[in-house]
């Protein structure tokens, strides 16, 4: 693998970007979620019971242990703990230097800290992957605080090779548990027929994505397939091109998912995993800066053969999957006819037999990358530089051994039997960091929900028991009218976890009972949650007296005959009461609130007036009211664009001349050839006041005697043309020209 400076470079940014966009977004729910009017208050999850400071972060690492030190409550601790991590991730986007490890750190931390306490609303995969993620940049960033440490270092491709690893788990487990599950939507091919329509927030590309024929939706499925179960296996290839191509098909799928679906930053993280597949060369073919290339016969010959090699690749993982999925042409519907060819006790034989070898194809790719860093530093001029850089290739490649050695645990949960050969000294060490999220297991869409119909709770108050009104919410589907949104990298966690609680009984998903409890009551910040406009809930100016859900089914409209659009995105039939009607006191919410601990029988705590608490209140009114994606969206914007600026700006101060530059350069050759012609006048006057003879007598001597003079005068000639050159080229490199 070439040199990796620019995706490392651009690996770091991304990682900044999608940081502030998880610590904006989370910042504007941490009031309805974890306030102390909020679902579910984070002080319940700490209890302060005297311990040492030490004890506390052990049992819990969260840094919001030190908010009383501060004068802070948990849930302004909390804002506090969101500011700093937006404001560092902001910082580090927009200047290079702060994209060390130190910073790296602290955003791991801080994120960490929020998972903690996040109960159920944090406890999705993505933000796994952000903590898996954000561990590794500490690593794979450079230690900036160190005079000279932003150079290349000899062994950034060990480091970095854990992001591959990690794109790799990821990837080849989300494609596995769709078969091993053995949800007969993904058995069938006919998975992606629902999955428009029955995901959490469809965008509006998703509405004309399912009404694609039956043939492509299946293909689309048998290509889903290919791209996260076969071509992950082409990350740790020799051949560059072949790990092009799978970094091409892995930005493909993650593309499509992000226009037809809103994922928040999910996806975004996986396209800058991606961005370990690439090296140097590649990113300057994107800039089109040249490259030098050697034309050599034997070189050319290499290529040949490389070529060859990866065609029989691409073709024999082409044929593998026309036979495991019966691919054939269908000219009754002018498509692609498929079907699943394969048994699931022929896949299961598949899996146990890659298992092992995939880590052992693991363990090679890491070592080698180990052993080329090490000759890289034998190389170094200088014994001290040698022996640090000994020392430093010993210290990054024993962690990076040890994060390899620990993510075996997560990734053989894949297949029963390879995870129980694991030394169980590896299992141990695995529980040792568990607790921080160091490494965990992937399998997204695991088995395909809503084949009956999507369902969706719809909450209804009334304020006479007669009357109702259904409680809109800005992201999830409710009104019919209404399209769907973009709100991506923003993820709304309350509309995520009711898509979830419409899956089952209300008694599974308990936070919704604290929900219809917030509601009758009229806490504003839950409200935002769902509405940030307040004034656009119905129920704005005075609570309801009333509250009740139901579960309806939802679908997609179909396109009118004549081709045109229906008015309405979606139909629905009601399915059956999810929630009984409640009013404040009535006997089943009570019993519900005791039943799942959700009334706060603690004393009310004081309010904290520190100047940091004020400070953390100042800034929540500013921003209160202002819809989350679109704050995150405009800090993007502005981010992105001063960095485009700043790069274009050292460009230009690269490959252009100033004003004084060119008039310097200018004034050398002015001066260049003037010295030119005095000289050739001074050697005339010279000759003449020497007596040297004139050109007619040069002409009557020795025709030797003038080959031998001319050939002299000719050498000294050219002696001082290549002197006056050299010192011309002096005077610009100077000058940076």
């Amino acid at each position: 693998m070439g040199d990796i400076v620019l995706p490392r470079r651009m690996f770091l940014w991304c990682m900044s970007v999608i940081y502030l966009a998880a610590f904006v977004s989370l910042y504007v729910q941490i009031p309805g979620l974890y306030g102390n009017d909020g679902l579910l208050p984070a002080r319940w999850q700490l209890r302060y019971s005297g311990k040492p400071l030490g004890e506390q972060l052990l049992s819990s690492p969260t840094l919001l242990w030190l908010g009383p030190h501060l004068g802070l409550d948990t849930h302004t601790a909390m804002e506090l703990l969101c500011l700093v991590g937006a404001a560092l991730s902001l910082a580090a986007t927009l200047v290079e230097g702060l994209r060390d490890s130190v910073v790296f750190f602290c955003l791991w931390a801080l994120y960490l800290s929020m998972y903690q306490v996040g109960q159920v609303f944090l406890y999705f995969q993505w933000d796994n992957l952000l903590l898996e993620t954000g561990f590794l940049c500490i690593l794979v960033a450079p230690l900036t605080i160190i005079r000279g440490s932003r150079g290349v270092r000899e062994h950034d491709r060990v480091t970095f090779w854990l992001i591959r690893w990690l794109l790799f788990r990821l990837m080849f487990a989300s494609g596995v548990v769709k078969l091993t599950s053995r949800c007969p939507t993904w058995w069938g091919l006919t998975a992606l027929t629902y999955h428009y329509e029955t995901q959490c927030i469809p965008t509006p590309l998703a509405w004309f994505a399912h009404h694609l024929p039956v043939w492509w939706q299946k293909l689309s499925v048998v290509g889903t397939y290919f791209i996260e179960i076969a071509a992950p296996f082409l990350f740790f290839s020799p051949l560059r091109r072949l790990r092009l191509g799978s970094f091409y098909l892995q930005v493909l799928l993650q593309v499509l998912i992000i226009v037809s679906g809103n994922y928040n930053f999910f996806n975004l993280l996986t396209l800058t995993l991606c961005l370990s597949l690439l090296d140097d060369q590649h990113v300057h073919f994107w800039l089109r800066k040249a490259n030098m290339t050697n034309n050599t016969s034997e070189s050319r010959l290499w290529s040949w053969l490389c070529y060859l090699v990866e065609l029989a690749v691409w073709s024999l993982m082409i044929f593998g999957s026309v036979i495991c999925f019966d691919l054939q042409l269908d000219t009754t519907k002018n498509g692609i006819s498929s079907r699943t060819a394969i048994t699931y006790h022929q896949f299961n034989q598949f899996l146990k037999t890659v298992t092992i070898p995939c880590i052992w194809i693991g363990v090679f790719s890491l070592t080698w990358e180990m052993v080329t860093a090490m000759f890289r530093y034998a190389c170094v001029c200088g014994f001290l530089k040698r022996f640090c850089g000994t020392v430093q290739w010993t210290v990054f490649a024993a962690a990076t051994g040890a994060m390899f050695t620990v993510s075996l645990v997560p990734f053989t949960y894949l297949e029963h039997d390879s995870h129980a050969k694991l030394w169980p000294g590896v299992r141990r060490s695995y529980e040792v960091v568990d607790r921080f999220q160091l490494v965990n297991s992937y399998g997204l869409f695991r088995r395909m929900t809503g084949v009956g119909g999507r369902p969706e709770v719809i909450i209804e108050g009334s304020n006479d028991g007669v009357a109702w009104t259904e409680i809109e919410f800005m992201y999830k589907p409710g009104n019919l009218s209404a399209p769907p949104p973009v709100v991506t990298p923003h993820q709304p966690r309350l509309d995520w976890q009711m898509w979830f609680a419409a899956l089952g009984p209300h008694t599974q998903a308990p936070w919704f009972t604290s929900l219809m409890y917030s509601l009758l009551q009229g806490k504003k910040d839950v409200i935002e949650l769902i509405q940030t406009d307040v004034s656009q809930y119905p129920f704005h100016q005075q609570p309801p007296a009333y509250l009740r859900a139901h579960r309806y089914r939802y679908w997609f409209t179909q396109p009118k005959a004549d081709g045109s659009y229906p008015e309405r995105w979606w139909r629905r039939v009601y399915d059956e009461e999810f929630y009984p009607t409640v009013h404040l006191g009535n006997t089943f919410l009570e019993s519900m609130l005791d039943q799942h601990g959700l009334k706060d029988k603690s004393p009310s705590r004081r309010v904290f007036n520190s100047t940091v608490a004020q400070a953390m209140r100042w800034v929540r009114s500013q921003v209160r009211g202002v819809p989350a994606h679109t704050l995150i969206w405009t800090l993007i914007a502005c981010s992105a664009t001063f960095c485009l600026l700043q790069g274009l700006r050292k460009r230009n101060k690269g490959t252009t001349l100033t004003a004084e530059d060119a008039a310097t350069v200018n004034d050398c050759t002015e001066n260049l050839e003037k010295s030119d012609e005095q000289q050739a006048v001074e050697e005339e006057e010279g000759e003449k006041e020497e007596g040297v003879p004139s050109e007619d007598e040069m002409e009557a001597a020795e025709g030797e005697e003038d080959i031998v003079c001319d050939d002299e005068e000719d050498e000294e000639q050219e002696e001082d043309e290549d002197e006056e050159r050299k010192e011309k080229d002096e005077i610009l490199r100077k000058k940076g020209i």
